[in-house]
């Protein structure tokens, strides 16, 4: 786990090594930044509020990269598509 600061949030960073990837999470007090091993379908039946980015391969680059996809609660948080996962756990700070 890696502490993240963005302007004075906090975030925990997490990234797990797979055989042949890596799996990557930035969690906030409300939602998750998650690479594109997490699923939007799964966070919208259990109601958390997810962001997800493609091609990333560390939390650093999460930051940078445009959010893909997000799920119903992240959106009502004010998350959307083509915005920077900065931008999005801001949000969900």
């Amino acid at each position: 786990m890696e502490t993240i600061q963005i302007e004075s949030s906090l975030f925990e960073g997490y990234s797990i090594a797979l055989p042949k990837s890596t799996l990557l999470l930035i969690r906030g007090r409300r939602g998750v930044l998650g690479c594109g091993y997490f699923r939007v379908e799964t966070a919208d039946r259990t109601g958390d509020a997810l962001a997800v980015v493609t091609g990333v391969k560390s939390c650093e680059e999460m930051l940078a990269a445009e959010v893909r996809q997000v799920s119903a609660a992240a959106a009502a948080l004010g998350v959307r598509p083509g915005i920077s996962g900065r931008e999005a756990l801001l949000l969900m700070g």
